[in-house]
């Protein structure tokens, strides 16, 4: 599979095929004494990835760095691959979203080999020493949304869990939070789980299956992100299913617009922009050799009915002010010390 690499410096521009490009640590005779070149890699381009490169092109663009981007596709080996030419292509530092927690030890100690620190960003990285870290609290938000469920169905009832790619830390983190709340609430009985790896396809597949199996029994359905959320409310609506109430997380556009329309009970607020925005800002300062704390989460507020208006406005209905006030806000957030601050009410830094 080919896949196009984009470099971004003071404006986006497409520079050729994957790999084809060079930036600052690769000798691009474009880039000023200060840039710094960043490759990232990612796991898929899911909504939120989507959502997380927007941020990143505006903090680079404002901030001298020539950030250079590719999706995996899902595919460990691809993502080795990407890892290994950017190491060879000399970049100043790399972000890694993985695919798998456990499969680039040969690649990150490569990197730490030839000096080029290694940031994981949203997805951790088990076995090996990174230069930074930034991660959400996923134990928190899979509490959170199980407290939701619960809540809805009055601590009695069947659910199903849609999970991420098994063994993945959002996976097994946001599990734990999950079933941790569940264990206090022995009225609510999981009547099956299994991944649709983010995917809201795969997730109406699953959703499918399950209610062939279980019918009328399934009362509602936890899903650990909203695309897969919403594949399980495209299946409920298709088997003619208007009342079991399905919860999901990371706030992407649809899962908002969901939560407002009330096909989903709530979400928690994973700002894509935000998150990976402030790994990219964290990535340019070690790499700067600047003054940076090297472990950062991300913590989700909680979304609903009640507020979900709120957090409309920087992830859709301002969407383009809230990008342009982006690069100020993450360096301030890095500063305080509350990455997910964004001026929602409630919040504080």
């Amino acid at each position: 599979m080919k896949h196009t690499l984009t470099t971004i410096a003071s404006a986006s521009v497409a520079v050729g095929m994957a790999f084809s490009l060079t930036g600052c640590g690769a000798g691009d005779p474009n880039a000023g004494a200060d840039t710094v070149t960043v490759g990232v890699t990612v796991y898929d381009m899911s909504s939120f990835i989507t959502q997380g490169r927007e941020g990143m092109e505006a903090y680079a663009s404002a901030n001298d760095i020539a950030l250079q981007w590719n999706s995996a596709g899902g595919d460990v080996s691809t993502q080795a691959n990407q890892v290994d030419q950017y190491i060879s292509a000399g970049v100043d530092a790399i972000i890694i979203v993985p695919v798998q927690a456990d499969a680039l030890g040969p690649q990150v100690e490569a990197a730490r080999a030839q000096d080029i620190p290694v940031v994981a960003v949203n997805t951790s990285l088990s076995g090996v020493e990174v230069a930074a870290s930034v991660q959400p609290d996923d134990v928190g938000a899979g509490a959170q949304e199980a407290t939701q469920m619960v809540d809805a169905l009055g601590g009695e009832g069947n659910v199903v869990i849609l999970e991420g790619p098994l063994g993945s830390s959002p996976q097994l983190d946001r599990r734990e939070g999950i079933d941790s709340v569940l264990a206090e609430n022995p009225g609510i009985e999981v009547l099956a789980h299994d991944t649709a790896n983010w995917s809201r396809d795969e997730a109406v597949n699953r959703t499918r299956n399950w209610i062939s199996a279980f019918g009328d029994d399934i009362d509602g359905v936890i899903s650990q992100n909203d695309d897969m959320a919403l594949g399980a409310i495209q299946a409920l609506r298709e088997a003619g299913i208007e009342d079991v109430p399905v919860v999901g997380i990371d706030g992407i556009e649809d899962g908002l617009r969901a939560v407002e329309s009330g096909d989903l009970i709530g979400t928690s607020l994973q700002h894509g922009t935000v998150e990976l925005a402030t790994g990219l800002a964290v990535a340019a300062r070690v790499a700067r050799g600047e003054d940076v704390d090297t472990e950062h989460v991300y913590t989700m507020p909680a979304v609903t009915a009640e507020n979900v208006e709120d957090a409309m406005t920087n992830v859709v209905t301002e969407r383009e002010a809230f990008l342009q006030e982006l690069p100020a806000l993450i360096d301030e957030n890095l500063d305080a010390g509350n990455i997910a601050y964004e001026g929602l009410p409630g919040q504080t830094r």
